[in-house]
């Protein structure tokens, strides 16, 4: 417990500081609209909050994030783990897999939009693939670095391979997949900025490319403000919620992933 005091207060401490540094920077430039400070980026979130757009967009951009990144991660889970453990499955998906995964997901904004319109399916389809590749490569490794005492042993002891699958592959890669669906949240984030900036009326994303129009700085600081509160409070939950599963199966994540 004092611990976790300690590293609160110092995480606060450094916030403040960096407060204080981003004020003084401001004030040094004196010009609000080529770099805002707190203060002015405070004033402009009470107008946004004031008139409900802020929240609004929060929720749109949210609800998109969570729609294609949960989409991706159930598309992506089964794949990687036939890619892991179907040698040829994997032969024939990996270079369509290394090919596709190092073209970003904004380049296809153009394709996507002429494809499935300048509605929801669009940004979904969007965030899916910038999600599953991720995914699809952690959860692949996960089954690969299984050792294969552990199928070896459960074949002695009679078990079939669908048996294995189920309770020997998969146990042991859910460390794997919890890292990869963690990591495609941030992709997911990225997704739906470049989509909302181009074809979108409403979102963070939106809000952030059509400041530039009014000379509102503030206001693309908030959106870049908003998309990190967004990212960190998703972030904590999925944790969260992976420590109970994991708590409850007897998989703890101090020792794969370097702790809460």
């Amino acid at each position: 417990m004092k611990h976790l005091q300690h590293l609160l207060k110092a995480g606060i401490v450094s916030w403040l500081i960096a407060l204080g540094v981003w004020q003084i920077a401001a004030l040094m430039f004196g010009k609000p609209d080529f770099l805002p400070g707190p203060l002015d980026v405070f004033q402009g979130s009470r107008e946004l909050i004031a008139d409900g757009s802020w929240l609004k967009f929060v929720l749109i951009s949210l609800r998109r994030v969570l729609a294609g990144w949960l989409l991706g991660s159930l598309w992506g889970v089964p794949i990687g783990l036939l890619i892991g453990h179907v040698k040829i499955f994997r032969q024939l998906v990996e270079p369509y897999l290394n090919f596709f995964r190092f073209i970003p997901s904004i380049a296809f904004i153009t394709l996507f939009v002429l494809w499935f319109g300048i509605g929801e399916e669009s940004k979904l389809i969007l965030i899916m693939y910038g999600t599953s590749f991720i995914v699809i490569l952690n959860t692949a490794a996960g089954v690969l670095a299984l050792d294969e005492e552990k199928v070896r042993a459960a074949r002695s002891l009679g078990a079939s391979e669908t048996q294995i699958f189920f309770h020997v592959i998969i146990p042991a890669t859910i460390p794997y997949i919890y890292t990869g669906v963690r990591l495609a949240m941030g992709n997911s984030f990225m997704a739906i900025v470049g989509a909302e900036m181009i074809a979108a009326n409403e979102g963070i994303g939106y809000l952030i490319w059509t400041s530039r129009l009014y000379f509102k700085t503030d206001w693309v600081f908030i959106g870049l403000i908003s998309l990190g509160l967004m990212g960190f409070l998703t972030d904590r939950v999925i944790r969260f919620i992976s420590a109970q599963a994991f708590r409850r199966y007897g998989i703890t994540t101090e020792t794969r992933f370097g702790g809460k």
